[in-house]
């Protein structure tokens, strides 16, 4: 009995049943261990050597082949052919080996590009080695992320707070995404006009043309710049006799494009299907792995991961024939088609994804297929018979109609399918702009026309156009670019578009990537200060040199070592960095970004609220990025970076007046939520002198503000609310057996009502403006069950009697007394209380906290005022810390 070990259990009953019974097939389920995410995992002063770390599905799946090797003779290590798949083997190779479960056993290394019966076996009758290049290009890649990430993740997070990690490819194509976003931003629309003519020919048959040439020069974009313009020739139009100065025709060839890639398939499922990049490698494994047919499992396409555009012999042999077959000759070119890779590394170039066998049609297994799989296998399937197929053949013709001076002419192109080889079967995408339709120049058809007639002009119309910023990108446009600047490889874009995604760096708006804020800082932040590391031709020319490995042409610890040299130095440049520079420098980059010009000429960076401040960009240690004004601690204005400008002007919003003082009502953000607040906070006056050092400083009258009651929605705030808060607290009614007021309000612990010293909270749904006299009165009974008013103290305010934890006390304001023993609360009565008061009174313990026995009483507080006293310790603890801006 042998064993062979794959990745996942769909491959291993694909296998198994291929092999029969002879072999047992096991799945490793991917990778069985990695380098732990902590510091040392990578040890570059001992010549880079790794920590590797199972978890416990690894350890597991381990367990059960070394279990399974008991009296085999031979191990096939048959995971993927590309690198990764060598490392897995490599993994399991080696931790197998720890555990000595290889002894006696021979191990070999087996690869097959498809999976099918006979390349499985056609692979098995050739085994060979590990690969040892491929190997040491997985370490390097591994360890030079590693040390990419938790070397300059740690920096990012101490000096750019609320940050997340970096990633050595991530953050360029992160770079990418920003920098077209502030392209847009940046952008100015131009105006532009063209001219469209309609004519009739001789025979009477319409056609339109555009004006491309005036008075002998031809036409660029703006050389008609406004309406006047294009009237003024529109006028010379009209009044100018045609003749049909030139008709050109030619035949033109399209050759289809080749087999897909791993990169191309993703650019044409997001175009065509709409898939995701990840939708659309998850539903290529599967049809890669197997699928059941017609109770067989049988892997539908090629390996999915390669950069690679060739065919086998015998696949391209069976789609020819098939084209024969269903097509007919002419639709087959004399000679098979040959594509050749741009790919560095011919090792990791594999066979372009094309059908395993090409006679299962996609309308032959649709019924076996979920609907990702067959639409996918469909795509797949006609583009690699659609590159074996013959050109397409088009008829182009040109017409060129000029005014009888020769000074105004017009063109008109049009073209028709003369055979449409390949295009019977597949059409490209390849436009890819928002809005924009794919040309479809093979429909159009011009009318026949011959040199030296004369058509009637029978409209002219200007048309007024402006350009178009460049448009974000798409997941396949992104692609597209990565694989042109050279970076990443095919098996890691999904990974990468992912990661940008599940940090929140970028998020997906009608299938274009939009940077978010916290994104355009960090790629501002290493822009900034590691400027080189995120160069689109530093980590280019990176990519080649771990190319460079897997195909034995360099050392893999001297590509690192180079990089970590120069690598530590720039982290290490970074040590002396303040906060306040940081914030300084995003500040200077990001400035059109956070403060975009209004339109009206203002300042987009005067602070709203105090007027004379200007906004920057602040950096708190604890809560990262935020808008501040430069008048601070004067002016408090805050926003977060986010907010769009429309935004911060609402957060002072102004409600009203109030009908009696005439004063201004608005609504304000503040530490602790939004509040109301009546009348204007006093400016700063910026020509005051400064107080001395340790001088006591003198508070301005503070205007009278209510903070709004949980759950109450800013947004739904009016006037009448306002002014309805702003009066609290108010007369409920008088209490029908106490004869005495009920008022409702809104203290440090929410909203309330309150009967003397008395307090009860309001329910969620109670509202603190509308409480009627019954429910108060419902709300304080159980309350005046457990206290007993006693009578008025003689400084002013009632003195109670309680019921607590540890048994009865009596209260006045913030000083208790508790009773001593053998004394019954019912049998204590005012004078017995005051006597209490003043023996054993103490100030009464905040929440979580004890009160110091014994302390030094000033007078007490009374009741009526408890509500607005300082907050407890514990209180104090709970409360969100105020924002305060970290300095270096």
């Amino acid at each position: 009995m042998d064993v062979v070990v794959v990745e996942s259990p769909a491959k291993a009953k694909t296998i198994n049943n291929y092999l029969g019974r002879d072999y047992t097939v096991l799945a490793s389920y991917g990778h069985v261990r990695d380098l732990p995410p902590k510091d040392g995992s990578v040890r570059p002063d001992e010549g880079f050597a790794m920590d590797w770390e199972a978890d416990e599905r690894g350890e597991k799946q381990v367990r059960a082949i070394a279990a399974a090797l008991k009296g085999a003779k031979r191990l096939f290590l048959a995971t993927d052919p590309d690198r990764e798949g060598e490392a897995i083997s490599w993994h399991v190779k080696e931790m197998l080996e720890a555990r000595r479960a290889l002894k006696g056993v021979e191990v070999r290394r087996v690869t097959f590009n498809e999976i099918t019966k006979s390349a499985v076996k056609a692979a098995m009758a050739r085994p060979r080695d590990l690969d040892g290049d491929l190997v040491d290009a997985y370490l390097a890649r591994r360890a030079l992320d590693y040390l990419f990430g938790f070397t300059l993740s740690p920096v990012l997070w101490r000096k750019l707070p609320g940050s997340r990690s970096a990633g050595r490819v991530q953050s360029v194509a992160l770079r990418l995404i920003c920098e077209r976003e502030a392209e847009i931003e940046a952008f100015r629309p131009r105006e532009y006009w063209t001219v469209e003519g309609t004519f009739l020919t001789e025979a009477g048959a319409p056609f339109s043309a555009r004006l491309v040439s005036l008075d002998g020069n031809r036409l660029g974009q703006f050389d008609i710049p406004d309406e006047n313009a294009a009237r003024a020739i529109v006028a010379r139009a009209q009044a100018a006799r045609w003749r049909i100065a030139s008709v050109e025709k030619k035949r033109v060839r399209r050759n289809p494009p080749a087999p897909f890639t791993t990169s191309t398939l993703q650019q044409e499922a997001a175009r065509k299907l709409g898939f995701s990049a990840t939708r659309t490698m998850r539903t290529a494994q599967a049809l890669y792995e197997g699928v059941e047919i017609n109770g067989e499992t049988v892997g539908l396409i090629t390996y999915m991961r390669t950069d690679g555009v060739q065919m086998a012999a015998e696949a391209v042999a069976a789609i020819r024939a098939h084209i024969r077959d269903t097509a007919g000759a002419n639709y087959l070119p004399e000679a098979p088609r040959l594509y050749t890779s741009r790919a560095k590394n011919a090792q990791e170039a594999h066979e372009a994804i094309r059908p395993t066998d090409v006679s299962r049609t996609p309308e032959s297994v649709a019924h076996a297929l979920l609907d990702d799989q067959r639409r996918l296998y469909e795509l797949i399937w006609k583009r690699a018979v659609a590159s074996q197929m013959a050109s397409a053949e088009l008829d182009q013709t040109t017409v060129e109609v000029a005014s009888e001076d020769g000074r105004i002419v017009f063109r008109a192109t049009g073209s028709v399918i003369a055979f449409d080889g390949f295009l019977r079967l597949y059409r490209e995408d390849r436009d890819d702009t928002p809005g924009a339709e794919a040309e479809d120049e093979d429909g159009r058809l011009l009318p026949a026309m011959a040199q030296g007639e004369r058509p009637t002009l029978t409209a002219v119309r200007p048309e007024q156009h402006f350009t178009q910023p460049p448009p974000r990108y798409s997941e396949a446009s992104l692609v597209k670019k990565l694989e042109e600047l050279g970076i990443g490889r095919p098996s890691t874009y999904a990974s990468i578009l992912q990661v940008l995604q599940d940090r929140q760096y970028v998020r997906l708006e009608s299938r274009r990537f939009v940077p978010e804020d916290r994104g355009r800082l960090v790629t501002a932040f290493l822009v900034c200060f590691f400027e080189h590391y995120v160069a689109y031709d530093f980590t280019a020319a990176l990519e080649e040199q771990l190319d460079d490995i897997s195909g034995g042409r360099a050392a893999w610890r001297e590509v690192l070592g180079a990089f970590w040299r120069e690598f530590v130095k720039a982290v290490e440049g970074t040590k002396e960095l303040r906060i306040s520079d940081v914030a300084e420098a995003l500040d200077r980059d990001l400035g059109p970004h956070l403060f975009p010009d209004r339109g009206d000429g203002s300042d987009p960076r005067a602070c709203p609220r105090c007027g004379t401040g200007r906004l920057g960009l602040r950096i708190g240690g604890n809560t990262g990025a935020f808008i501040g004004c430069s008048n601070y601690p004067e002016c408090r204005y805050t926003r977060n970076v986010g907010g769009d400008q429309a935004a911060a002007a609402e957060d002072v919003r102004v409600l009203g007046r109030h009908p009696e003082t005439g004063e201004e009502v608005t609504l304000r953000p503040g530490p602790y939520g939004p509040y109301v607040q009546l009348g204007d906070s006093p400016p700063a006056d910026p020509e005051a002198p400064k107080p001395r050092k340790g001088a006591r400083k003198e508070a301005a009258p503070k205007p009278k503000r209510a903070s709004l009651p949980k759950g109450m929605d800013p947004a739904s705030v009016t006037l009448e609310t306002a002014l309805g808060l702003l009066s609290l607290p108010r007369l409920v009614g008088i209490h029908p057996e106490k004869q005495e007021p009920i008022y409702a309000g809104i203290g440090q612990f929410g909203p309330y009502v309150k009967l003397g010293p008395v307090y009860a909270s309001l329910d969620r749904d109670d509202d603190v403006l509308t409480i009627g006299l019954n429910r108060a009165v419902m709300l304080l009974a159980k309350k005046l069950d457990s206290v007993r008013l006693l009578g008025p103290h003689p400084s002013g305010g009632e003195v109670t009697l309680r019921r607590g934890r540890f048994g009865p006390y009596v209260q006045h304001g913030t000083v208790v007394a508790n009773l001593p023993k053998g004394i019954a609360a019912e049998d204590v009565d005012l004078a017995q209380a005051l006597a209490l008061l003043a023996e054993r009174g103490k100030p009464l313990a905040g929440r979580g906290g004890r009160g110091k026995a014994g302390a030094k009483q000033g007078p007490a507080k009374t009741a009526d005022k408890a509500a607005e006293a300082k907050p407890t310790r514990a209180a104090a603890r709970r409360r969100p810390a105020q924002r305060r801006v970290a300095s270096a």
